[in-house]
């Protein structure tokens, strides 16, 4: 490890490090604009210029690597001389539009004008001017601010995995563009505005909406996907404006996904905010809180605990599913199911429905099979893990399923299911793959779990996972991707089918022959509503989708921006979302809905407050305590032995722009769909 002294000050770095890397280990800050830890390095900006120690004249930081005995002062008149002179290029042909520019209070570009610039201009010739260039729905371009960093053209290609922005033109003629002007064709896309240091590239949906000083901040957890991404919520007033990513390198590092910045426009329109109660006529009329608390507690007592079912949707927190298995609990019902998609996914063990691997374990797998399952569109920051893990160690990746582009190179094995049996058998190639590997991976999708014989399919891929050696006392390759936010949590509190209960399929089933009476839909919008045509349905959640059309009373619950939570992603890492606005109108929390529905049955649950639910729940599941932490899961027996269809097997998701009610009723989402569309037909046109 190479040891240099850095303004006096001596300080050990790591093999490989840049001198720019060793100054801010010293505690010096280097000023930067192209360099960025997660890119390749351009050094193109040359804002980072330090003094080393015989050198003829100042280097550039971020491309010079560290070495033993090196000098370097980061605090001489040259230096400060040599970056005021940067800046002083920078600025020429930059265009005075800080009071109009969305970038205005977090750029780069101004703060460093004030730590490094001078306080004057000399330049009084004409500054240049680029055409906008057309990017999508997503982000506003305004080139003219460009300072050629190409931050956003090496995020494309290096980590979104879509080569689509390039540079044309050289010198003070150099622009930005994408090819064929059109939409960036990547769920990551919007990411290049967090990274664009000026205000060339900002929100389109956000553009001249507020001022990053009045907004209150607050930190939560993603949603729009499984993963659990680290976001930070912005809202003014009661009216959530942006969504913007938070540093977890155990989760989404400093990625988002364009849904999870962008659906949030979704929270305004179409919003339950009173109750609602179906009148003999057929038609939904509001309702005060007691009228439609006294209709839920005389359609439970009507419907008896047989009679009852409860299924949950894929964006709810912890507390609110442990309220209501509470309350089927405390009424007698046994039937109950998470799991809306209907994967055949088993409760028993935990091992059988987490990604094991983790997130970060990704990096270091060597050979990964993917099972109906397309990561790329169900959860886009894992997707780009996956393919550095590819440009980086050039993983094997073997693919059973819908063909798809998942933006680095795979072997498609087609999408007939028989080949997980040959790979089961050890006769296929990649069988022989995963068996030589040190860390193989198998990522198993709901495509293939929500199959007819997808205990089946589940069974094979722990046959595989047996036979090549996946588990061991140092790693666990066998992974489940799934695309609901709440599924994990909702398995480790037991909200299946209790003794004798139904699953999804047989509560709709009872639902159309009349066995089941009352089914309540706790926010669950995805399963099939003409099935519940003859039941009595209660709607709990907070938009006007698919369940609040078919219910016969709705009860109106808060969004996850509107309410603390617990949350557990796909890996099984227990998080909490914080509340960033309060939920419209007369929409309460989910747990306080139903607790107030207990009480009105008389039977009371035990808990007045959300902190009194929290604990019960951690009470009853000692590991949903354990914030940020993930809990062991042992390795047992699952799955099934049986037959598996001769059908071909899908992708979790079919798109990735709307997929639940929130998507579905944001105009910037539809949007995105539109173009998307659009430009594929266009290439296909070609």
């Amino acid at each position: 490890m190479p040891k240099l002294t850095v303004n006096g000050i001596e300080v050990e770095v790591e093999n490989g490090a840049s001198v720019l890397q060793a100054c801010e280990e010293a505690g010096f800050e280097i000023p930067r604009f192209c360099y960025h830890e997660r890119l390749s390095i351009a050094g193109n900006c040359r804002m980072c210029l330090v003094d080393m120690e015989r050198a003829p004249k100042p280097i550039a930081s971020c491309a010079m690597p560290a070495a033993d005995g090196m000098v370097i002062d980061t605090q001489s008149e040259r230096v400060k001389k040599a970056r005021e002179g940067v800046m002083e290029f920078l600025l020429v042909n930059h265009p005075l539009d800080c009071p109009i520019c969305d970038q205005g209070g977090e750029c780069d570009l101004q703060d460093q004008a004030m730590g490094y610039g001078e306080d004057s201009s000399r330049y009084v010739e004409n500054k240049r001017a680029v055409d906008e260039k057309h990017m999508g729905p997503l982000i506003k371009t305004v080139m003219t601010r460009c300072i050629h960093c190409t931050r956003c053209v090496r995020f494309a290609t290096e980590v979104a995995g879509v080569p689509e922005l390039g540079a044309i033109g050289r010198g003070e003629n150099m622009e930005i563009t994408t090819y064929l002007e059109k939409t960036l064709a990547s769920e990551l896309s919007a990411n290049v505005i967090d990274l664009c240091p000026v205000g060339a590239l900002t929100s389109r949906p956000y553009a001249f909406v507020a001022r990053p000083w009045e907004l209150n901040k607050v930190e939560s957890i993603d949603v729009m996907d499984a993963q659990g991404a680290n976001i930070r919520v912005d809202a003014r007033g009661g009216q959530v404006m942006r969504v913007m990513p938070r540093l977890n390198e155990q989760v989404n590092e400093e990625w988002i996904s364009d849904k999870a910045r962008y659906a949030i426009d979704g929270l305004r329109r179409q919003r339950l905010d009173t109750p609602y109660i179906r009148d003999k006529s057929g038609r939904l009329q509001k309702a005060s809180w007691d009228d439609a608390l006294a209709a839920v507690g005389a359609a439970l007592k009507k419907a008896k605990a047989k009679g009852t079912a409860a299924i949950i949707g894929d964006q709810l927190d912890g507390e609110a599913i442990f309220a209501m298995k509470s309350l089927m609990d405390k009424i007698g019902s046994p039937h109950r199911d998470c799991r809306q998609d209907g994967a055949k996914l088993n409760p028993k063990v935990r091992a059988s429905y987490l990604f094991n691997s983790t997130i970060e374990g990704a990096d270091e797998a060597d050979a990964i099979l993917i099972i109906g399952s397309n990561p790329r569109i169900e959860a886009p920051v894992m997707n780009a893990r996956i393919r550095r893990n590819h440009l980086m160690n050039k993983v094997a990746i073997a693919h059973i399923g819908s063909q798809a582009d998942l933006t680095y190179p795979v072997k498609y094995l087609g999408d007939d299911i028989a080949v997980l049996e040959e790979i089961a058998a050890g006769t296929h190639a990649f069988a022989k793959t995963l068996a030589k590997a040190k860390k193989p991976m198998i990522i198993l999708g709901n495509g293939a779990l929500t199959r007819k014989d997808g205990a089946a399919i589940l069974g094979r891929a722990k046959t595989i996972a047996d036979n090549t050696k996946m588990v061991t006392a140092e790693w666990n390759g066998f992974n489940v991707l799934h695309t609901a936010a709440s599924r994990v949590a909702a398995m480790d509190l037991g909200f299946v089918p209790g003794k004798d209960g139904l699953d999804t399929q047989g509560i709709l089933k009872g639902a159309n022959d009349g066995t089941i009476k009352l089914v309540w839909l706790l926010g669950a919008d995805e399963v099939d509503m003409s099935a519940l045509e003859k039941a009595f349905v209660i709607y709990q959640g907070h938009h006007g989708d698919k369940g609040a059309g078919v219910a016969d009373i709705i009860l109106p619950g808060a969004a996850y921006t509107e309410k603390d939570g617990t949350f557990v992603n796909f890996e099984g890492r227990v998080q909490r979302g914080a509340r960033a606005a309060f939920p419209p109108g007369e929409a309460k929390d989910d747990w306080a809905i139903i607790r107030a529905v207990s009480a009105v049955i008389n039977k009371t649950l035990p808990f007045d407050n959300a902190a009194d639910c929290h604990a019960a729940m951690v009470e009853a599941v000692p590991h949903l305590g354990a914030l940020d932490e993930i809990a062991p899961a042992k390795w047992a027996k699952f799955g099934t032995s049986t037959k598996l269809l001769a059908e071909p097997v899908g992708a979790g998701l079919d798109q990735f722009y709307m997929t639940c009610p929130i998507s579905r009723a944001s105009e910037t989402m539809a949007d995105c769909l539109r173009a998307s569309k659009a430009d594929a037909n266009l290439m296909a046109a070609e």
